[in-house]
């Protein structure tokens, strides 16, 4: 059984569009959005695949563009709201960290560390300073914890932006009935659908940081991974700036927040690449 509050089903979509990692560029995903609007239709089903935070100058726009779409999806009518999934990134993940950075057995260098990694745009985005976050891990979990209430408070304040964080998930799946001898139970079954990697030695349910940091292990997938045929991702950590269509994986990072583009997949059930739109 999977923990619906990490992982979402998709059900049996008509067709699935795959957004990849926007890094906080609110135009090229405005642009995407344009496209995917004239195309979308009842019964298919919509995954931003994380990392719609970080690197570009236009987070809380991106999020704002993110989260208007999705009302203008979900006006249509035969669309549900499950039918739209947001995956946590590896951006969402360091700055879900970041808040609770007074818990960090090191606050000074895993802040240090998260600001190269390119955190620092969502926290200038949210009102805080990177120096004024240093000085206060230097200081203790007291001068922290008063810092990192302060962006919680600004994040509050900005309508839909916290209720999105906390309805992250970490992979999201279709899935299918099988024959009678399991009865009527729905198993994952053809498409898996991931920020940056899996190792496929493990199960999904412990795949863990694998989602966010496993992108070397993504390119050792051969042939299906469990049930699932095809393997799609937003996020390439090493950054190629292209798109790959594997035998099982496909890999979605045009480079978007580093100079690139922006790519949104149209897919089929099974995990067939029907259109590929770029931004």
């Amino acid at each position: 059984m999977f923990d619906p509050s990490r992982f979402a089903d998709l059900g049996q979509p008509r067709r699935i569009w795959a957004v990849g990692a926007a890094h906080g560029e609110a135009a090229r995903l405005a642009a995407l959005h344009a496209e995917i609007g004239l195309r979308f239709v009842p019964g298919d089903r919509l995954v931003y695949l994380g990392s719609i935070l970080g690197r570009s100058r236009t987070v809380i726009e991106a999020v704002d563009e993110a989260l208007a779409f999705r009302r203008t999806i979900l006006a249509r009518p035969g669309v549900l709201a499950g039918d739209i999934v947001f995956l946590r990134g590896a951006q969402e993940e360091m700055w879900h960290k970041l808040l609770q950075l007074q818990l960090a057995p090191n606050p000074s260098e895993v802040l240090a560390w998260m600001l190269r990694q390119g955190v620092e745009a969502t926290l200038r985005a949210y009102g805080g300073d990177p120096q004024q976050g240093l000085d206060a891990a230097r200081q203790g979990a007291v001068a922290l914890t008063r810092w990192t209430n302060g962006l919680r408070s600004r994040i509050r304040a900005i309508p839909g932006h916290d209720t999105m964080m906390s309805a992250l998930r970490r992979a999201t799946f279709t899935t299918e009935r099988v024959g009678p001898a399991a009865g009527s139970a729905r198993l994952p079954a053809g498409v898996l659908l991931v920020h940056a990697g899996i190792d496929p030695s493990k199960p999904l349910t412990d795949q863990r940081d694998t989602f966010w940091w496993g992108g070397q292990t993504f390119n050792r997938l051969r042939g299906p991974y469990g049930a699932f045929a095809r393997i799609v991702r937003g996020y390439d950590p090493s950054h190629p700036r292209e798109i790959v269509v594997g035998e099982t994986g496909l890999s979605l990072d045009a480079g978007a927040g580093y100079g690139g583009r922006l790519a949104c997949a149209c897919l089929s059930p099974s995990g067939e690449v029907l259109e590929i739109v770029e931004a």
